[in-house]
């Protein structure tokens, strides 16, 4: 394993997330702005999240056969564009401008990202990818304490310091992106021989559709707290706008520390354990958060984001495993699945919540986890 590389890839999927995480940890500020309402809110992270997921696929695909290794720093670039037009945005048409811009460099990170992170494993593909994972979760963890600290309490032109972070991570990616150009074939060879046995015809259908449908359950989940979670906790317990980022912040970084878990465990395991136990054991937190005060509810919110987390490097590498050939095309699918389902559940999330009220959400979406029944039926890959 390229340990230098993992840390360095990691680090910038960290500083990647930060940015991409304090466009919602600042709704509630914007909502004030701007006037708006919790269905232009939804339409943000639509504009985002969609983005964001419709190219990461094709992006793979055309990379899988045409290698760009300096997209990385060139997605980058877009997202620091984006960060600009946030950070001095005066209609609700520029936000979803710079939503587009931040999206559109998530688009073009992901795919190659999670295609080095692989390359630079040595077969310990479980590992790497939950590195990799890590330093994503926790730039999002970190970012809303960010927003709380700095961005709230300064208002909507101070979101430019963010920019510090996108000019760092800019500098980071095209030193990965040297390292591909030098060692990516050599490393890429000796991962090879360790790729298990794909899946093929009905099998690779159906293990497919199933990691698709635990995805959507995944996050909605994480859609209905990523987005809606402060607005929640501010309506049903009176909290202020930063105590609710602290909160956001604990949930978050229980969601950085279990994705960590997922993949070493998984090497040794087996992915289909690892996502079955996931989801298996944070039901019954999910189903219980809604019903409980404001103590039990943050802590259960923590126990699910820790436990269900694990998943998702976990469904990343299944899905590797089963097309080994087309490592940029899954990735691309998987973090656009993610950023799809995301932006559709926050639009449709942000409808409901005006319409039946910001309770409801949380109670149907605590029923979401049940799916994960459907692990059951996952075709073995190792």
């Amino acid at each position: 394993m390229a340990v230098h590389i993992i840390f360095a890839i990691a680090l910038a999927h960290g500083l990647h997330d930060l940015i991409q995480s304090c466009l919602p940890a600042i709704y509630p500020m914007l909502k004030l702005n701007f006037d708006l309402s919790f269905t232009q809110i939804g339409i943000i992270s639509l504009v985002y999240q969609m983005t964001a997921s419709i190219l990461q696929p094709w992006v793979g695909l055309y990379t899988d056969k045409h290698p760009k290794p300096y997209l990385l720093p060139l997605g980058m670039c877009v997202t620091l564009l984006g960060i600009v037009l946030l950070a001095f945005a005066w209609t609700f048409q520029i936000l979803l401008i710079s939503a587009a811009l931040i999206g559109l460099g998530s688009s073009a990170f992901h795919p190659e990202a999670s295609r080095v992170a692989r390359t630079a494993s040595g077969g310990r593909f479980g590992t790497a990818q939950s590195a990799f994972q890590v330093g994503g979760n926790s730039g999002s963890a970190v970012g809303p304490l960010l927003a709380a600290a700095i961005i709230v309490p300064n208002g909507q032109a101070s979101v430019a310091w963010l920019m510090i972070f996108a000019i760092f991570a800019i500098y980071l990616l095209y030193r990965i992106s040297r390292w591909t150009i030098q060692y990516g074939v050599q490393a890429a060879s000796a991962v090879k021989a360790k790729q298990s046995t794909p899946l093929k015809g009905s099998k690779l259908v159906q293990g497919i559709v199933i990691i698709c449908a635990l995805m959507f359950a995944k996050f909605t989940y994480i859609a209905s707290i990523g987005n809606y979670y402060t607005f929640y906790l501010i309506e049903k317990f009176q909290v202020s706008i930063q105590q609710a980022q602290l909160y956001l912040f604990a949930f978050l970084a229980a969601v950085a520390i279990g994705t960590f878990a997922g993949g070493p465990i998984g090497d040794k395991i087996g992915r289909k354990a690892v996502i079955w136990i996931s989801f298996i054991s944070m039901t019954p937190f999910a189903l219980l958060m809604p019903h409980v005060n404001l103590m039990w509810t943050c802590i259960f919110a923590i126990l699910a984001g820790l436990i269900m987390s694990s998943a998702f490097s976990a469904m990343v590498v299944y899905a590797q495993e089963a097309m080994p050939g087309r490592v940029g095309m899954v990735s691309g699918l998987m973090f656009g699945l993610m950023f799809g389902i995301s932006g559709i559940a926050a639009a449709a999330l942000g409808y409901v919540a005006d319409h039946q009220g910001i309770r409801w959400v949380f109670h149907f979406s605590s029923y979401l986890p049940l799916l994960g029944l459907l692990t059951f039926f996952l075709p073995r890959t190792n």
